[in-house]
């Protein structure tokens, strides 16, 4: 089977700080690095290090075309990227010694995919796939209506949040994944819990607390794995594509989850985005420790 991910693509700026900056401050940073990032291009590489086949969905400007590229080295299928003329999307992340960050993002090419690319990428799917979509592109609810019409799984990673942004793709949606504050927000959104949303499976990721599963009005609690953070960035993103890349090779939602948690856990000791996800098998040598 095959993951069909719309996701942005980033260049990803990290700046190592003593602290995160408060309002006016100026600070020097203590190292700087360049990598590939956006919360798609995350997925995408993490799906594919956990042995998944991915077929990424998205755009990048002739300014930088290097992370297409990148993406393809890591083994996502490329060929639905598309070369535009805009500003490839970046990001500036301000990442503090405890592994805390802020981030700034200028969404570039991600924000003009064509509609009709979308659609292209989505015909050579098939029933039983998995679409999945973030926050960070335009034409969400075009891919989810339109691979919810193929018979695809879809599923909605909501960040960056957006009330509205769930909203408009609500009814095609058949797995949802947001972490604590997302959760009540969209909660207070809406008006209503999130047991009686329409999606059949809700993951709530609770950081160094786990996650929460909810299914058919029942909710069941993982604990995370036990590790020092040094840098969080993209661990929500492992966790997403590891997940979807375990149910997409059929495992059980309780056995997906497993392999998830110690995925993302093994990302937040690694400073880094994209270029320091894990590959399945070091999450199969840490399951056996």
């Amino acid at each position: 089977m095959t993951i069909y991910n719309l996701g942005s693509i980033n260049v990803d700026l990290f700046y190592q700080v003593p602290h995160l900056p408060a309002a006016g401050e100026t600070l020097a940073a203590q190292k700087v690095t360049e990598g590939l990032g956006g919360k798609g291009a995350n997925m995408s590489v993490a799906a594919a290090r956990a042995a998944a086949r991915v077929c990424h969905i998205g755009a990048v400007g002739r300014d930088r075309s290097w992370p297409k590229d990148r993406l393809l080295e890591y083994g996502v299928d490329t060929r639905h990227i598309m070369m535009i003329e805009a500003m490839t999307g970046t990001a500036i992340i301000a990442v503090d010694p405890s592994g805390e960050n802020q981030i700034l993002l200028n969404a570039g090419a991600n924000a003009k995919i064509a509609e009709d690319a979308i659609s292209a990428a989505l015909a050579e799917a098939r029933t039983g796939d998995i679409c999945v979509i973030q926050n960070e592109t335009n034409a969400q609810q075009h891919a989810a209506r339109t691979a919810k019409e193929m018979g695809l799984s879809v599923c909605y990673a909501a960040a960056p949040f957006e009330v509205s942004a769930v909203q408009n793709v609500l009814d095609y949606i058949d797995l949802l994944i947001l972490n604590e504050i997302e959760a009540q927000q969209l909660e207070v959104g809406l008006g209503i819990s999130l047991a009686e949303l329409p999606v059949t499976d809700i993951i709530v990721t609770l950081g160094a607390n786990g996650c929460r599963w909810l299914h058919s009005g029942n909710t069941r609690v993982f604990d995370a794995i036990l590790v020092e953070a040094v840098d969080t960035t993209g661990a929500g993103d492992t966790f997403t594509g590891f997940w979807l890349a375990g149910l997409d090779r059929g495992m059980p939602m309780e056995q997906a989850i497993g392999q998830a948690s110690i995925a993302a856990a093994l990302m937040v000791t690694r400073h880094g985005t994209a270029d320091v996800i894990p590959d399945l098998l070091e999450v199969q040598e840490f399951m056996q420790l």
